[in-house]
């Protein structure tokens, strides 16, 4: 499985695609950005369109929960980073969202604070304190805090290592922003929470207590509350990791513009362009 990995991360700027968040600024390691406010407005409603299909057809949503033509929308598309792996034909075959804070963000601000275990009294607390303990950890340790999520992979790419370089990418995308923890929602269906473990996603604990996995009426699945250091992934797939984080500063980013547009970016948007259509 490793050397199989590794044969998808060293091709994985050839599908994997990555959205800025407005309003961001980018780190200078990324080489290959391109600026451009309608195909990043198509990318994201594709990412939504693509997470309220399979959300669909697995039984985690209905119908009414997406927009009339199909869309899964969150609040968090437009704050987020994304994440993207394109098939062969240019379409989503798998996505996330990574929203990244700053390491001075309260629990009440996460999209967390919505679990259900946030509404139990008798884990409401501890979670909070849970999450808390994790944002001081941050503080101290002068990285940012992040909440990762909208996992969606199709049925063709579920048992191929495109889920797993993509939740590995999430890692790097960490490091390159100076180093992260983080947390997720994690499904057990299609054993998610599984496989984000064994790449070095931990149970939240706090005063003696693992947090458990709950049910989520939401989504209508068991779902665990998982958390990671971009800095300690599991030992077999740090130096993936590694590798990840070179090839993420040539992949495509997209973002949108912000005004006024800084010179270098400028010139970066063009050189993209202009290689595009060569």
């Amino acid at each position: 499985m490793l050397k199989l990995l590794e044969r998808s991360v060293a091709v994985a700027d050839q599908r994997l695609v990555l959205l800025a968040p407005p309003e961001t600024q980018l780190p200078p390691v990324f080489s290959n950005i391109d600026i451009d406010c309608d195909r990043h407005e198509q990318l994201v409603r594709e990412v939504q369109r693509f997470r309220g299909s399979i959300y669909l057809e697995d039984g985690a949503v209905e119908r009414s929960q997406l927009s009339p033509d199909g869309l899964h929308r969150t609040p968090e598309d437009e704050k987020s980073w994304h994440l993207l792996m394109l098939n062969g034909e240019g379409r989503v075959s798998a996505c996330t969202w990574y929203r990244q804070h700053d390491n001075k963000v309260y629990f009440d601000r996460l999209r967390l604070r919505h679990c259900p275990l946030a509404t139990l009294h008798s884990w409401r607390d501890k979670l909070w304190k849970a999450v808390e303990t994790e944002i001081a950890c941050a503080r101290r340790d002068g990285i940012h805090y992040a909440e990762v999520g909208g996992w969606a992979v199709s049925k063709e790419s579920r048992f191929t290592p495109e889920a797993l370089v993509l939740a590995l990418a999430a890692y790097s995308l960490g490091r390159i922003g100076g180093g992260t923890l983080g947390i997720t929602t994690a499904t057990v269906r299609h054993h998610s929470a599984a496989i984000l473990k064994r790449l070095g996603g931990r149970s939240l604990e706090v005063d003696g207590f693992t947090v458990p996995p709950y049910y989520d009426p939401n989504y209508r699945c068991v779902m665990e509350i998982l958390r990671f250091d971009s800095r300690e992934p599991s030992r077999q797939f740090n130096h993936l990791v590694g590798l990840l984080c070179e090839k993420l500063t040539q992949v495509l980013l997209i973002a949108r513009p912000c005004w006024p547009m800084p010179a270098a970016l400028q010139a970066m948007s063009r050189q993209s362009l202009s290689l595009s259509v060569a």
